[in-house]
């Protein structure tokens, strides 16, 4: 039954050792779904957070899967908008990355309210000066939309596929894809940056507090464009892990650049603009708070040293490598500038809910510490592990990578091809005998 589930023409692994490599995200899947069981059930008194410290690692890691999420929206926009046809070997696979980062946050989110039960009260009782509520509507309505375009893949599996009705459901749900891209490039773009403005508008903590552009702080865009830039780099390595893993070429390497590419152009854009808004806020912003900027960097663990490192080394340095079309080719050099690129996304979030929390803003008040519990941990690995199973299931019996079939067959040929024959050199001795043998006598 497992080998008909399996595309034709692909190779996948055994039965038994596909198992095993569930086995171990299984296990922590269960450990996960105890620490939840806890923080639901028992309370919150389970994490380390409190009324000072309300943002902790959950929102710090739902911050930055959503910023590496956007590939799906982005992909969708640059693909079916832009008609940028080399994105169809990777869009199955951002929308599967997509539909795990949304979904693993929506959940986490629902267990750090610790309200399951009235979860539905932001529906039915928005507050309508909140971007919070904004995020939830927008984070949920993307959610739909990312399952929808999740169904094509599904039933693209070969045994799906033979029933007409599943068949005509694909083929109508394919023909709507541009408008679910654009649906969920208006939907992401104010989520991601509602997320940021968040932030912005939080004029009890001058570290965040920045001047408006138009209605919207300017943490709005940047998150906005610090997403775009992330998410093309998250597509690129989870694709190149997913080779590592099985052992096999899934996509052409012009994908790989032309991803690259793409971060690049974004990322060099957010690095300017997040130049500029960094030095309008020491110059302008945090003064006019009351507060001189190198007063926020006195504390040794959140010294100068971090701005430096995101601008400069996961930002301007990765950028100016992305943009190169001779690094671009090395393929250690490209995938090491994309980590990079996660990376400075990674500490932007970071800084933007640990450093903004932590830092005091009265002069009696002390420097905060905090330090996730082992449920807090377990709760974000449950996503981890239902991201690895999901992912897994559905490249073993789903068409993911359209390239991985014609690649394959190209590495069999290959292989069978005979090796060149050359023609082999005469030693001297054999030369000079031929040579005497030929002469006239």
């Amino acid at each position: 039954m497992d080998s008909l589930l399996i595309p034709r023409g692909v190779q996948r692994t055994t039965f038994g050792r596909f198992l095993l490599w569930l086995l171990p995200w299984s296990a922590l899947l269960l450990v996960g779904l105890y620490a939840i069981y806890l923080c639901l059930i028992e309370g919150l008194y389970h994490t380390n957070m409190d009324n000072r410290f309300a943002f902790g690692i959950w929102i710090f890691l739902d911050l930055t899967v959503i910023a590496l999420g956007a590939g799906a929206f982005f992909t969708g926009f640059l693909l079916y908008i832009l008609r940028r046809t080399e994105l169809k070997a990777v869009i199955n696979s951002a929308v599967i990355i997509g539909l795990i980062c949304y979904s693993g946050a929506v959940l986490v989110l629902m267990v750090d309210v610790g309200q399951p039960l009235r979860a539905w009260f932001t529906f039915w009782h928005p507050n309508t000066h909140s971007m919070l509520t904004e995020v939830t509507f927008c984070l949920t309505c993307y959610l739909i939309v990312l399952l929808i375009e999740y169904i094509p893949i599904v039933l693209k599996n070969r045994q799906l596929r033979q029933i007409p009705k599943f068949l005509v459901f694909e083929f109508q749900l394919h023909k709507l894809m541009p408008v679910f891209a654009g649906i969920g490039t208006l939907l992401s773009f104010f989520h991601q940056g509602s997320l940021g403005g968040l932030f912005g508008v939080l004029r009890g903590r001058p570290f965040a507090f920045r001047e408006e552009l138009g209605i919207w702080p300017s943490t709005f865009f940047l998150f906005v464009i610090s997403a775009a830039a992330a998410g093309p780099s998250f597509i690129m390595l989870t694709t190149r892990l997913a080779e590592a893993v099985t052992r096999k070429r899934l996509v052409r390497d012009d994908v790989y650049r032309f991803l690259g590419r793409v971060s690049g152009i974004m990322l060099i854009a957010y690095v300017l603009l997040k130049t500029v808004d960094t030095l309008i806020w020491i110059n302008s912003t945090s003064p006019g708070s009351g507060f001189p900027a190198f007063e926020f960097y006195a504390t040794r663990s959140f010294g100068t040293w971090i701005l430096f490192t995101e601008i400069v080394l996961f930002g301007l340095l990765p950028a100016l490598v992305l943009l190169s079309d001779r690094m671009r080719r090395n393929r250690r050099v490209l995938f090491t500038a994309g980590a990079l690129v996660c990376c400075g996304v990674l500490l932007n979030r970071f800084v933007m809910t640990i450093q903004t929390l932590a830092l005091p803003t009265l002069p009696f008040d002390a420097f905060l510490t905090y330090l996730p519990s082992w449920e807090e941990v377990a709760a974000f690995l449950f996503v981890i592990a239902y991201g690895m199973i999901l992912y897994s299931v559905t490249y073993r019996y789903a068409t993911v990578f359209p390239q991985e079939k014609e690649l394959s067959m190209a590495r069999a040929d290959a292989a069978e091809a005979p090796a060149p024959s050359f023609p082999r050199r005469p030693s001297f001795v054999t030369a000079l005998i031929d040579r005497f043998a030929s002469s006239k006598l």
